[in-house]
């Protein structure tokens, strides 16, 4: 298959608006410079070409831009889809994104917020291409970590933030201290 090398650059560059998007719509691969718009785009033909399902593995370290890849080509397929009522389908499936990140995200030696899940999303389309709905799956890769922190680590993040709500009351039975510094 295709494979694309992406490089986080830790800031906004403008090659992913929707001039962009139009730009690599309809193109063949290799015509244009790499690029996120590139795979996704040979994704959607494919689909519509041979009426199958097509896959984009986003993989990478903590911090590489994994979920913004993903955001952009979701990006992409509501727009050339032309998907109108689905045009932000991105920020639909990452909705939850928050709790997903407080439950499966934790403080690394190499990172304050590395995810320590993985993300399976799934775009569903109609026969005419476009965008009728999407699921998102996550499982952990470090059931371990919840009773065990390598040191200079930590507990997932809502460990902490349940301990900064052991007062209120909902939260009382669970018997948790007040600070995290009880379990660091």
């Amino acid at each position: 298959g295709i494979i694309l090398v992406a490089i986080n650059p830790y800031k906004q560059l403008p090659i992913y608006g929707d001039a962009i998007i139009h730009a690599y719509s309809g193109q063949n691969m290799g015509d244009m410079d790499p690029h996120i718009f590139a795979v996704a785009e040979e994704a959607y033909k494919q689909m519509a070409r041979n009426n199958k399902n097509q896959s984009i593995i986003v993989s990478g370290e903590s911090g590489a831009g994994k979920t913004v890849s993903a955001r952009y080509t979701m990006r992409y397929f509501a727009t050339v889809s032309k998907s109108s009522s689905n045009a932000h389908v991105e920020d639909k499936v990452l909705a939850s994104n928050p709790i997903t990140e407080a439950v499966g995200n934790a403080k690394t030696t190499r990172n304050d917020n590395s995810s320590r899940f993985g993300k399976y999303t799934e775009i569903s389309f109609d026969r005419s291409y476009q965008i009728i709905g999407a699921n998102m799956r996550t499982y952990l890769l470090e059931k371990s970590r919840v009773v065990f922190q390598v040191e200079n680590e930590r507990n997932y993040h809502i460990f902490y933030q349940l301990c900064a709500s052991a007062m209120q009351p909902e939260y009382e039975h669970l018997k948790l201290g007040r600070s995290q510094e009880n379990y660091l």
